[in-house]
């Protein structure tokens, strides 16, 4: 699968049996915000991301399976990007910023990612290795439509739109409670009685644009990301959910609508959710 754009961030996966990890690497000075409005978030350095913190560049967000274990990929792309001087600066060095969202897939009762399935993710976008969609890194071990009591396939998915001279590309690793909408707008009607997979859900996504933007521009972009995820997942936010959302800013295009861009935002997350999804033909 040829690898998509992404602006002018490196992606890199490595993907394990049934669990992986993504790596995103934006350009030094990226803006970066985010925002959970799922019950049940597994994430890491989420609260830097607030619009009142200090830190607004982002150094790298990291998507893994394994739930609250496979958080420590991220600790293998912090040391990486620290051996390369990359990070905050502070008296002792930099310290890498680095964000991680994590699905709950199988591995968390096995061998869930580790810091060098982290670092090795990081090395494959640093090294310009194919980058697809589907069932590869944080996605591998990713499902849909437990509330009904199934267990079918979800996985990675990447879109990207326009807003003016702006872009925005979003990648979304869907491991949802519910289901998958449509582009036609049909809703799955509820289960009778929903039934097991109560824990064992979330739907991840990074937004990256080229707009210039400020760190509570990228928070409002990460509610629109949101909005896609309403458009696509049905139920999405459930309590058993972890969905989270990151934007990130690379600031090469100045004077972008911020409404306007939120507007593609959440068409392109929407989009990026229904494409992570094999449907049968």
């Amino acid at each position: 699968m040829s690898r998509p754009q992404l602006l002018s961030a490196h992606a890199g996966h490595w993907t394990g049996a049934g669990t992986g990890v993504t790596v995103i690497l934006p350009p030094p000075g990226t803006v970066g915000s985010g925002e959970v409005r799922g019950g049940a978030p597994a994430t890491r350095e989420f609260a830097l991301l607030e619009p009142g913190r200090l830190v607004e560049h982002v150094d790298a967000v990291v998507l893994s399976g394994g739930s609250a274990f496979g958080l420590a990929a991220g600790d293998g792309v912090a040391r990486l990007l620290r051996e390369r001087g990359r990070g905050f600066p502070t008296p002792f060095g930099p310290v890498p910023i680095v964000v991680g969202m994590s699905i709950f897939d199988a591995s968390v009762a096995a061998d869930p990612p580790g810091p060098g399935a982290g670092r090795e993710a990081a090395l494959a976008a640093l090294t310009g290795q194919p980058f697809g969609g589907g069932t590869v890194g944080a996605g591998a071990g990713a499902t849909i439509g437990k509330w009904r009591g199934a267990l079918e396939p979800g996985g990675l998915g990447v879109a990207t739109g326009r807003a003016g001279r702006a872009t925005v590309e979003a990648v979304a690793v869907v491991n949802a409670w519910g289901d998958v909408i449509g582009a036609d707008g049909s809703v799955p009607a509820p289960p009778d009685t929903p039934a097991g997979g109560f824990l064992t859900n979330t739907t991840i996504a990074v937004l990256l644009t080229d707009a210039r933007l400020s760190k509570l521009d990228c928070h409002l972009l990460a509610q629109s990301g949101h909005t896609g995820y309403a458009r696509a997942l049905h139920p999405a936010h459930s309590r058993y959910d972890g969905d989270a959302v990151v934007a990130l800013a690379t600031g090469e295009v100045e004077g972008a609508d911020l409404d306007l861009l939120r507007a593609a935002a959440a068409e392109v997350t929407a989009a990026a959710i229904r494409s992570a999804v094999v449907r049968p033909s």
